[in-house]
């Protein structure tokens, strides 16, 4: 069972120095072409998880609408190292530690959940001697504040990952040389950032889903949010809540500095 006391332990968070983050960075652009090395580095069961003061950080030196992860190799590791922006979406020099989370198994049941509210409207009209004579049911379904997927297509690109993940990493490698795989990955920053209720952690998973403008299958990165709930007349509530997915570089690139 997750408990809030297991995701407390989440709180001691890893800072990387520039000189380790530019080593991790080069480390991965050595394994896009070696699908042998892939397929050692990466299960395909894996996740990444942040927690609460790690989101903090990230958010306190990100200026950009997007967050940008690179993706590294660090201490024989896959990581994604959190990249600081500035209002133009340049890399900030004068930031020099880098949040990063590593890639790890996953030790306890991963829930997905989705609530949707419904508002029916029912209309009846009487006669003036009270007979029906019209009647209609309406039902509607109020648009999200969140970018909120459908639990649905969130499971199926996770499972497709799991299950197809490393196929996809074998033609990339051998008929591309590795040049279209993942450099880093775009994260629009309402993902990580949910004032209401607050935020005790993200698990991150990676997905596989086909994108209609490129016409292929592409990796993203699903995120899990768990927030504390103080509900009227109970205890405090563990929620999951399923997130927008990040974009892969490449073939995604559009922060000014670092994309190709």
């Amino acid at each position: 069972m997750f408990s809030l006391y297991n995701f407390i332990q989440l709180n001691n968070y890893e800072i990387m120095n520039e000189n380790d983050y530019k080593l991790a960075s080069a480390e991965w652009g050595k394994y896009v072409s070696d699908y042998p090395r892939i397929a050692n580095l990466i299960p395909t069961n894996y996740i990444f998880e942040l927690s609460s003061e790690q989101i903090g950080k990230i958010m306190e030196h990100n200026k950009y609408a997007d967050v940008c992860a690179e993706v590294g190799v660090y201490n024989g590791s896959m990581v994604l190292i959190f990249l600081p922006l500035d209002a133009q979406g340049h890399v900030d020099k004068s930031v020099v530690e880098y949040q990063y989370t590593t890639l790890g198994p996953l030790k306890y049941d991963l829930r997905l959940q989705e609530t949707k509210e419904f508002t029916v409207t029912k209309n009846a009209v009487l006669s003036s001697n009270l007979t029906k004579v019209d009647g209609n049911t309406n039902t509607s379904v109020p648009v999200s504040e969140q970018p909120v997927l459908d639990q649905d297509i969130a499971v199926e690109a996770i499972e497709r990952w799991r299950d197809e993940g490393m196929e996809w990493f074998f033609r990339e490698c051998n008929e591309f040389g590795g040049q279209r795989v993942f450099r880093r990955f775009y994260i629009p920053m309402e993902d990580l950032t949910h004032p209401n209720p607050e935020i005790l952690g993200i698990k991150c998973s990676f997905g596989l889903r086909h994108n209609d403008i490129y016409q292929r299958m592409l990796v993203t990165l699903i995120f899990i949010s768990f927030h504390e709930l103080l509900q009227e007349g109970t205890n405090q509530a563990m929620i999951s809540n399923t997130y927008d997915w990040a974009k892969p570089c490449p073939p995604v690139c559009r922060i000014p500095e670092i994309g190709s």
